[in-house]
């Protein structure tokens, strides 16, 4: 099933996709003339170009000298600076810290300086946004992180000020919610720079080249059924888009409106907070995420009654508030219709002569029918008449006219249209840049008006498909697992994404990777004939934890809330991540020789899975993906 954005009447009214005539490979189309003359139309195009592309391109040549001048300087002569991608895994606060751990250590003994790409998920992708909005000075972050830790800082006003703007856009999700008002409080830390502004920093080669993961929701279906290369969606200082088909959009127009490979529609690009929240956007599950939300929702729907409702607010805007949290809470529960006869008594109050209104009748019509009406009917409706009051459209019905104060309005609109997108599950939504392409023979990537991105980790908690063939070829990967449970499921998942696909990658036996989750150590090494080299190394392991992993796991839960990190828990965290390098230095640097002195090597990869067409394209419902543990 489709999704649609909030408050959108889209979600009723199915599309005929009109089928265009390809383009050529490489082409693209310019934006319409009357768009605003601050916009490069040059870079504003959608490019369709298989590989690496351009920009990329000349940031590894670029960081290709200061790789073999790193490795000069770790003994290790080469001509050719090798593809060294270091990824980390998702885990939540967890992973931030022990990532920004890891990634200190490695410059400390100077094996930062030779690794080409990072790559990670989730939790990682928020300390590797504190790493290149900082320049890279891991000493200057640590102490930032501790003093922020320390003093507990986190700014309520500043981040819900945020989150109600967010709510204005034509997009807003819970995406949006979960970005300012949980990660940025998670990470006690509100980014406002933009993805795009870490450009100069790669390209002239001073740090590794960035990758940031997500995965496309509403190809789950793909996904479950047969690893389909087209669900993992990256971002880079550069561009984002779908690798796996060579298609992308500059950073900087991601979020815009694009028709036909045309900028229809610019949009200010997005801050690092809100794709921290969509890059981190599963700690837990489902159950757990929707528990806590709500939990957050009627909090401030709380201080919202307190400290302007019973001041400012009239009746009708509380008893709206009122009816979207009930259904929150229980949708099949008879208070919902019980609300809306408070809602409709409100209205009557406020204007008790002007029953023949077209709203009164509407609702009047709408609270005695409600019984009678399914649960998509009921959802759909509440939420046209939640964007009736807030002026946003919804279905072709009276707007109700309320006298809503404009000091409430837009925080009521905030709260409303957060209620309407909890009910839905949705996540993620941003505009489709390949909408009606011409480029994309798959009706399902050219279709979708919209995207629902969301956390990679629900796929494989590592970016492994971003750095394997056909998308790029990583000679030796140093994977840092953060992940709760099974330090080794990353990889399991890894090898079944790969047998599936027709991808080299070590191989990979069950029965030693149930071994070695019983007692791992802190680094493994897997090699094959044909592609890359694998060094994992598990967070927590016998090596530094001794029996005490479990200890350390339950320590350090994944949606473990901020409020529970003391400054020493956040200092253990990191010294035990730093640890897992300082013991694994030289077998890092054995690796890094080996490769030098014999590259790997990768057999052509199959591309038929490329052009299979993607079916049943579904909207946001709760994705639960479970890997098997099939292995090549």
């Amino acid at each position: 099933m489709l999704k649609t954005g909030p408050c959108s009447p889209a979600m009723l009214l199915p599309r005929n996709p009109r089928h265009l005539e390809p383009l050529s490979p490489g082409s693209s189309s310019r934006g319409p003339e009357n768009l605003p003359t601050t916009v490069d139309m040059e870079s504003a195009e959608v490019s369709i170009i298989p590989g690496l592309q351009k920009e990329e391109k000349a940031a590894v040549e670029k960081r290709s000298p200061k790789v073999l001048k790193a490795l000069k300087k770790l003994s290790i002569q080469a001509n050719e600076a090798p593809v060294i991608a270091m990824l980390g895994s998702g885990g939540g606060l967890r992973a931030h810290i022990a990532c920004l751990g890891v990634l200190s250590e490695m410059r400390e003994q100077g094996l930062l300086d030779a690794v080409m790409y990072l790559a990670a998920v989730s939790g990682s992708t928020w300390a590797m946004s504190s790493f290149y909005t900082n320049s890279g000075d891991t000493k200057a972050i640590e102490a930032e992180l501790k003093r922020r830790f320390d003093q507990k800082e986190w700014d309520l006003d500043k981040s819900l000020e945020k989150t109600v703007k967010a709510a204005k856009l034509e997009n807003y999700s819970l995406t949006d919610f979960w970005a300012y008002l949980v990660v940025s409080k998670q990470t006690r830390e509100l980014q406002d720079s933009c993805l795009s502004s870490m450009k100069k920093q790669v390209e002239d080669g001073t740090l590794p080249y960035p990758i940031f993961a997500a995965i496309d929701d509403d190809l789950q279906t793909a996904w479950e059924r047969k690893k389909a290369q087209k669900t993992w969606f990256e971002f880079t200082p550069h561009h984002a888009g779908y690798p796996a088909l060579g298609a992308y959009v500059p950073t900087t127009h991601f979020g815009s409106k694009f028709k036909e490979g045309r900028l229809i529609k610019s949009e200010s690009e997005r801050d690092l907070t809100f794709l921290k929240g969509l890059w981190g956007s599963a700690l837990a599950s489902t159950k757990d995420m929707k528990k806590f939300i709500l939990a957050q929702f009627l909090s401030l729907k709380e201080k919202l009654k307190m400290n302007y409702l019973s001041k400012e607010g009239t009746g009708v805007d509380e008893a709206l508030l009122e009816l979207v949290t009930a259904y929150l809470q229980d949708q099949s529960s008879n208070s919902t219709q019980r609300r809306l006869q408070t809602l409709q008594q409100a209205l009557q109050v406020e204007r008790p002569d002007q029953d023949s209104e077209p709203e009164h009748a509407w609702l009047a019509k709408m609270v005695q029918n409600w019984s009678q009406m399914s649960w998509e009917e009921q959802g759909r409706l509440l939420e046209s008449l939640v964007c009736s009051f807030t002026g946003q459209g919804g279905l072709p019905m009276p707007r109700i006219r309320s006298t809503i104060k404009e000091s409430l309005k837009d925080f009521l609109d905030f709260l409303n249209k957060t209620g309407v997108c909890f009910w839905k599950w949705e996540w993620g939504t941003i505009h489709n840049f390949l909408y009606e392409h011409g480029g994309i023979r798959d009706e399902a990537m050219h279709s979708r008006e919209l995207l629902h991105l969301v956390d990679a980790g629900v796929a494989i908690n590592t970016p492994y498909p971003l750095v394997l063939p056909p998308m790029r070829e990583v000679h030796l990967i140093l994977s840092f697992d953060f992940s709760a449970g099974d330090p080794f499921e990353t990889i399991r998942a890894a090898a079944d994404y790969c047998h599936q696909n027709k991808i080299p990658f070590p191989p990979v036996e069950e029965a030693k990777l149930e071994a070695w989750s019983k007692a791992p150590a802190d680094c493994y090494i897997l090699k094959g004939e044909t592609g890359p080299v694998v060094m994992h190394f598990p967070l927590f392991n016998t090596d530094t934890c001794g029996d005490e992993i479990q200890m350390w796991n339950d320590r350090y839960s994944t949606f473990k809330l901020v409020d529970s990190y003391t400054l020493d828990l956040v200092t253990q965290l990191l010294e035990v991540s730093k640890n897992n390098i300082r013991r694994n230095k030289e077998n890092i640097l054995r690796e890094m020789r080996n490769v030098v002195r014999e590259p790997p090597k990768f057999l052509e990869v199959n591309k038929d899975s490329l052009e299979d067409m993607v079916e049943d394209v579904e909207g946001s419902q709760a994705m639960e993906i479970k890997i098997t543990h099939t292995t090549a």
